[in-house]
């Protein structure tokens, strides 16, 4: 057996991508109801390839996840400190190493014991408004996907924690991510 960490033993409860319901899926569900205030027009292929999931973003085995830090990257609490939990104490000895990052910088590390490789960003502790992010994260993600780029990523996860937070995805995820024509029309 290799001594390498990342050859632990797998964590329990572990959610694979195959798992977790796509637009598309919550569209047929009724979990999301489309908009009148739709910003972009309809495209199937992108409800197939954008998700919403509340719960434990440590546990998704996924190829990445994009984690808000404190300027140091050696944990803290909320989301942060989970993932660092999760993780085990390579990635805190890997984030010494990296000399901490200024706001707006992004940093990669391994995963080390979390089952992906790589949540609603600053919102929790660092208290950006939820509203405010969710806007700027569903655009970032609709304006990627109309790229040639966006055709190269297999799936987006947008990973909430709280009822609240869910309940904001919900309401705005039709804005900028309507429903196709076979999906359920508008409430009227």
């Amino acid at each position: 057996m290799s001594s390498d960490s990342e050859q632990e033993t797998p964590m329990p409860n572990i959610i694979k991508l195959s798992d977790i319901r796509t637009l598309t899926q919550l569209y047929k569900a009724a979990v999301l109801k489309a908009s009148h205030a739709a910003k972009y027009s309809p495209n199937a292929s992108f409800l197939d390839r954008i998700s919403l999931f509340q719960g434990d973003i440590t546990k998704l085995e996924v190829d990445s996840i994009v984690n808000a830090a404190n300027r140091s990257l050696l944990g803290g609490s909320g989301v942060d400190g989970a993932i660092h939990r999760a993780a085990g104490p390579e990635l805190l000895a890997e984030c010494r190493g990296l000399n901490g990052a200024e706001t707006g910088e992004a940093k990669i590390t391994k995963a080390y014991r979390l089952p992906s490789h790589f949540p609603s960003i600053s919102t929790g502790v660092y208290g950006y408004p939820i509203v405010d992010a969710t806007h700027i994260a569903l655009r970032v993600v609709r304006e990627f996907y109309e790229t040639e780029q966006g055709n190269k990523l297999e799936r987006v996860v947008f990973v909430v924690f709280s009822d609240k937070d869910k309940e904001v995805y919900e309401t705005l995820i039709p804005e900028y991510f309507p429903p196709a024509e076979d999906s359920p029309t508008l409430e009227g």
